[in-house]
């Protein structure tokens, strides 16, 4: 207010300076016409002197708003004006610039709102696509297009059922439309060799008055689940299957032992009870490797850690494994390290030992060779089990390690094997920290290769 106050003194000053030299020169003047010249002249200078303050205190600030005004209908949120007038058109500035800063803030936020909602919409774990209620797709996210292909533009401005062939997807659409009510269906893409599998939801969209504006899919991926329904179904088939087999056998063998006379023939009598022994053993083994694997699956598997020599480990196994392969006519070559120190669970190593080599002679054909293989770094211990057998196609290996999962059924069987033997070793390494992959070639054979850590616990 101070330095208003000393500007409008300045200018008086200045005013009356001029008037005073003005009126000077006027006594100085005796002619009447001068004299007339002299205060239109005065009268001229007072008036410009008014009109320049005017423009410069009221119309000037006025027009300065009305600028930025104009510029914030446009949407240029920073847009502002000097805040060095004073009175009442220097509230008016400020109040235009608060409200610009307002809207600025505004802006700002809305921008990262958006930007959090596009960000938790691209990281979706399922698809999802919004439409108008003229079917024109408005945003498609990130896991869309990984599921169905192509970019934001091929989509976007589109109508959906132009650019999604899927039947099972124009129906959800046109039933939420037509109900106006969220409906559910499902679907499956063939991507290459592979097959998915999808649950889709398409919810109708409405504004503030109830009226429909268009709806949003979301596409919920099964797969997995598929994948594990199938494989409980798998496994109750099997398992029953597996039970059946010997229970029929023993069954059958001991009902034509109860028959009149049969027991005579004490050749046909030892052979009947010879295949129910051994029947019954089977069925013993796969109610153990059943058991044991429910335990595995149950996370109760206690592995007792202690200090052990992995080298005279699996020498102790190697007699009965070797004598297992010279029935079948199979050598068995053995390179081991003198001593392998580490921590581990020593019959649970024994079993998974055991139990890859069995499964590399049961299907090695005669004259073929198994070997094992075991090298050592300064943290961990590597097996590699390795056999010219049969070998696994490349369709079946990421399946070998379910229960029950057998690549040729009767060789299977005809080994005496339950089916459960690698998804026990599997469930064995995972509780030791460590790694087994597989690599085979049909015909030729397989190798499983093993890498535990040296210090578990």
């Amino acid at each position: 207010m101070r330095r208003s106050s000393y500007g409008i003194a300045v200018y008086g000053s200045l005013i009356l300076l001029i008037f005073a030299a003005i009126g000077f020169i006027l006594m100085q003047i005796t002619d009447e016409w001068f004299i007339l010249w002299g205060v239109l002249l005065i009268g001229a200078a007072l008036i410009i002197s008014v009109l320049y303050r005017i423009q410069e205190r009221y119309i000037k600030p006025v027009s300065m708003t009305a600028e930025v005004a104009e510029e914030l209908v446009k949407g240029n949120y920073k847009a502002r004006n000097y805040e060095n007038f004073y009175g009442d058109a220097g509230r008016l500035i400020r109040s235009v610039n608060q409200i610009a800063r307002n809207l600025h803030e505004l802006e700002l936020l809305e921008k990262m709102q958006e930007d959090q909602l596009e960000t938790v919409i691209d990281n979706m774990e399922s698809g999802l696509m919004l439409v108008d209620e003229r079917g024109y797709v408005h945003l498609v996210n990130r896991k869309f297009l990984s599921v169905f292909g192509g970019k934001d533009k091929d989509y976007i401005g589109h109508v959906y059922h132009d650019t999604i062939s899927q039947s099972n997807i124009h129906h959800v659409v046109s039933e939420a439309f037509l109900y106006e009510e969220k409906v559910r269906d499902a679907f499956t893409l063939q991507r290459e060799k592979e097959k998915r599998f999808f649950d889709i939801v398409a919810a109708p969209i409405f504004n503030d008055s109830y009226d429909l504006k268009g709806a949003v899919l979301v596409f919920y991926e099964i797969t997995d689940l598929k994948r594990v329904e199938e494989m409980r179904k798998d496994f109750v088939a099997n398992v029953s299957h597996e039970l059946k087999t010997p229970l029929t056998s023993i069954r059958g063998f001991s009902e034509t032992l109860l028959e009149e006379g049969a027991l005579d023939d004490k050749d046909l009598t030892e052979h009947f009870i010879t295949i129910i022994n051994n029947e019954s053993q089977r069925l013993q083994a796969l109610v153990k490797d059943l058991l044991e694997l429910s335990r595995l699956e149950k996370d109760e598997l206690q592995v007792k850690v202690e200090r052990l020599d992995f080298s005279t480990m699996v020498d102790t196994t190697m007699p009965m494994i070797e004598q297992h392969a010279a029935s079948k006519q199979i050598d068995v070559e053995l390179e081991l390290p003198d001593s392998v120190i580490m921590r581990g669970d020593e019959d649970r190593l024994k079993q998974l030992v055991i139990n890859l080599m069995n499964n590399a002679v049961n299907y090695t054909p005669p004259n073929g060779k198994v070997k094992l293989k075991v090298t050592q770094s300064n943290d961990a211990v590597f097996a590699e089990i390795s056999d010219t057998g049969i070998g696994i196609p490349e369709s079946s290996i990421d399946r070998i390690f379910e229960r029950f999962y057998r690549v040729d059924k009767a060789r299977s069987r005809n080994t005496g094997g339950t089916g459960l033997g690698l998804a026990i070793v599997k469930h064995v390494v995972e509780a030791h920290d460590g790694m087994i992959t597989v690599s085979s070639e049909v015909n030729k054979g397989t190798t499983f290769s093993i890498r535990l850590p040296k210090a578990l616990g």
